[in-house]
């Protein structure tokens, strides 16, 4: 894995090439023009995790880039500042390592930092360990807190020591809405909040006038497109199968005001024998799915994509939003979509500038003659 090289003023440049790059592998599909939206050139990414790297007295922040023709070999790289990462985090990054670097009791096996910030100004520093944590940790912790205006969680082999709480409130300013997410340590959000707002401006504005309708969403996460999009629709049902990021969706759904939406823990297999009348049980009855009248299904699958059933499932919506992290997969997927669907809507979401990395979105409706 290589580490990005932020370079501002070849931004532009290296967005082109992602432009390129995504027409080039959808061309055979004729979708309408591409829809092209920037990320800030730098300082984008809200979470970042580094290893602490020992030397003598001294230690500093590490990554590792891998040699492509063997694995085996890696190269530390020292990172004193790390322009990927917020800028809350660049300036937290210094003043951590001087507290590292005058405390025996919070460097002493120190392996690794993981940063959660947000663009509402909260942080969340985890301190990973490979030693048990004790009175004295937590003495020097809670002071580490005070004096740096920062949440603090110490993990260490079968510990995990909350000393304010163990998440963030990140605010998103979505259609001049401000929206409210709690987002857990250690658990899924998206990273470049940025671009995160433009993804739930896109999705709404793709899904308005559908207020007589229900949406049903696959992959829900901590409920991030399901509160963005709920009041474009009658009622929303979203499945996710993460334990946490049902909790955490369920504290949005009420730290937002929103009462027509649900989340079920189930997984979008699962959620989808459901509507065939083929999985019965206490979750399936408090859905209450012969409520609903869906005609728009939201899915945000990982980068694997969807199998041929869950494409096929998908298939018999009116109207789908596909949210992709891989092109690969998306390409593959649209081969079986398109088949009964057209392409309304195609944007590029640039979630990692200085990456190969593409995210995508879909807006596709479905065809009045299969074709």
């Amino acid at each position: 894995m290589a580490i990005p090289t932020v370079d501002p003023e070849r931004y532009a440049e290296q967005l082109a090439e992602k432009r390129a790059y995504v027409e080039s592998t959808f061309a055979s599909f004729m979708p309408p023009a591409l829809e092209v939206y920037p990320s800030p050139p730098s300082h984008y990414r809200q979470r970042c995790e580094f290893r602490i790297w020992h030397e003598g007295d001294d230690l500093f922040y590490a990554m590792f880039e891998v040699d492509p023709e063997n694995s085996k070999n890696k190269k530390v790289v020292r990172l004193d500042q790390f322009p990927v990462a917020s800028a809350h985090i660049n300036a937290l990054m210094p003043r951590l390592r001087d507290a590292f670097l005058s405390s025996d009791e919070l460097r002493r096996r120190l392996f690794q930092v993981e940063f959660l910030t947000t663009l509402s100004g909260e942080a969340l520093v985890t301190l990973i360990y490979h030693r048990p944590l004790g009175e004295v940790w937590e003495e020097e912790a809670r002071a580490l807190e005070k004096a740096l205006g920062i949440m603090i969680i110490g993990r260490s082999r079968k510990q995990r020591i909350v000393l304010t709480r163990d998440h963030v409130w990140e605010r998103l300013t979505v259609d001049s809405r401000t929206l409210h997410y709690q987002q857990v340590e250690n658990s899924f959000t998206q990273p470049n909040a940025h671009i995160c707002q433009t993804m739930l401006g896109w999705a709404r504005e793709v899904t308005a006038g559908r207020q007589d309708e229900d949406l049903v969403e696959l992959y829900c996460g901590n409920g991030n497109f399901t509160i963005a999009l709920a009041d474009n629709f009658r009622r929303v049902l979203a499945t996710e199968i993460s334990r946490t990021s049902v909790a955490s969706a369920n504290v949005n759904l009420e730290a937002n005001s929103v009462t027509n939406a649900q989340v079920a823990r189930m997984s979008a297999e699962e959620f989808s024998l459901a509507l065939q009348g083929e999985k019965a049980g206490r979750r399936v009855a408090e859905m209450g799915l012969d409520a609903y009248d869906f005609s728009t299904v939201l899915v945000d699958p990982p980068r694997a994509g969807l199998d041929e059933q869950s494409c096929q499932h998908i298939s018999e919506y009116d109207h789908i939003v596909y949210i992709s992290c891989n092109p690969a997969t998306l390409a593959e997927n649209l081969t079986i979509l398109t088949r009964t669907h057209r392409i309304e809507r195609f944007a590029l979401f640039d979630q990692f500038p200085f990456t190969s990395h593409c995210e995508c979105g879909v807006s596709l409706t479905r065809r009045d003659t299969f074709q």
